[in-house]
């Protein structure tokens, strides 16, 4: 089975995790700064908090901006339930705006139009979580400039484009129209740290609040407590925070795939190349042009007849070919049935539903192994 996205570890990655064994220190010791100061820089982002997973990094986002019971956040509904979960987790309501049928990202004339008549209705968002699907930015500075006028907070869900770059050549995670970027190091994703996250932000506070949550709410400096320290070991608990720490193990797996993220992307946008050629003349519709060499292509998303959609992925599947679907729209899922929401309510995300298969794309795809990808898809086309 050719799977539809795989990590890549190399005898350095191993090297760098074996030393951290022979160290003192498996957690909370010097590789973890070390990981953030590296992604900082490639982000072009002053601050970087790293965590357990994009998941707890999408909750720590919510809570350091204040999201809580009685507030609303937005999101795309063509995402992993993460999008929307870490808003609920703080007692927030969750809403959703469709996406833009080419880049099935988040649709900013539809934010905008939704923006308006919650103006007029006294329900507008306290924050809006863009979510860079594939691995292709949102636009930005579109969403950026509806902030401003409507008075929201904005999160980007990067966690599919690690070193991607928007619509102006800034790095996914610098920030310039948002408060907080997040994104993950899952296996399949752009580098890995086996589970992981990270938090990017130009704002000093938010990061040293970021930091604080992801250990207990717990703190050491004695400026930052409220009475004089008992000795040299005394801490405070200063608010309710969680254990959302990444272990040394993982930084120090993740600072050496830093190494080699230009790499990762190059062969990822390779092979998307290839892929059009391989599939220019097939009944499907390949993921929009124009953006191939920003994008970080953590997915390569096809589109076929709904009506043939199951067939053709069940086929693929029977031929060792590991397709996937990404997503079903969250608001579908039952658990958000429950909260009143029904078919038909974001209908561009819907129709893109029914209509996609992922297909494999991973750095060490092979030009034969994609190939045969490309064959399989064909005949099931037939």
């Amino acid at each position: 089975m050719i799977p539809y996205g795989r990590q890549s570890i190399s005898a350095a990655d191993k090297a760098a995790v074996l030393a951290v064994l022979d160290s003192d220190w498996l957690t909370q010791g010097p590789a973890v700064p070390q990981f953030e100061t590296a992604a900082a820089a490639l982000c072009d982002a002053p601050h970087a908090v790293a965590v357990s997973s994009g998941t707890a990094a999408l909750h720590l986002a919510c809570l350091a901006l204040g999201i809580g019971p009685g507030d609303r956040v937005w999101t795309s509904p063509i995402t992993f339930v993460a999008s929307a979960n870490c808003a609920r987790y703080c007692g927030a309501d969750v809403d959703f705006v469709d996406v833009e049928p080419d880049s099935v990202n988040l649709d900013p004339r539809c934010l905008a139009d939704k923006l308006h008549a919650a103006r007029r209705d006294g329900t507008l968002p306290k924050l809006v979580i863009p979510v860079h699907f594939a691995g292709r930015c949102c636009d930005m500075e579109a969403i950026g400039e509806l902030s401003q006028e409507f008075g929201f907070h904005v999160v980007e869900d990067a966690c599919h484009a690690f070193g991607a770059e928007d619509g102006q050549g800034d790095r996914v995670g610098a920030c310039r129209h948002s408060d907080i970027a997040v994104t993950s190091f899952h296996p399949v994703k752009m580098v890995t740290t086996g589970e992981g996250g990270l938090l990017t932000t130009r704002a000093a506070a938010l990061a040293e609040r970021l930091a604080r949550l992801r250990s207990h709410g717990i703190v050491r400096d004695p400026k930052d407590m409220g009475g004089e320290p008992d000795g040299p070991w005394y801490y405070e608990q200063i608010e309710l925070g969680y254990n959302y720490r990444m272990t040394d193990l993982q930084a120090a797996l993740g600072s050496s795939q830093l190494k080699r993220l230009p790499q990762f992307l190059a062969q990822r946008r390779q092979l998307v190349g290839r892929y059009r050629e391989l599939l220019a003349t097939l009944p499907a519709t390949l993921p929009a042009a124009g953006a191939d060499d920003a994008s970080a292509w953590h997915l390569f998303v096809v589109r076929v007849a709904a009506a043939r959609r199951r067939a053709v992925f069940e086929a693929l599947r029977a031929a060792g070919i590991g397709v996937n679907v990404h997503y079903i729209p969250v608001h579908l899922q039952p658990d958000y049935r429950r909260l009143g929401f029904v078919p038909g309510m974001f209908p561009e995300a819907e129709r893109y539903y029914r209509e996609t298969i992922t297909l494999p794309l991973f750095p060490e795809l092979t030009e034969d192994a994609q190939s045969q990808v490309a064959a399989a898809l064909a005949e099931a086309l037939q």
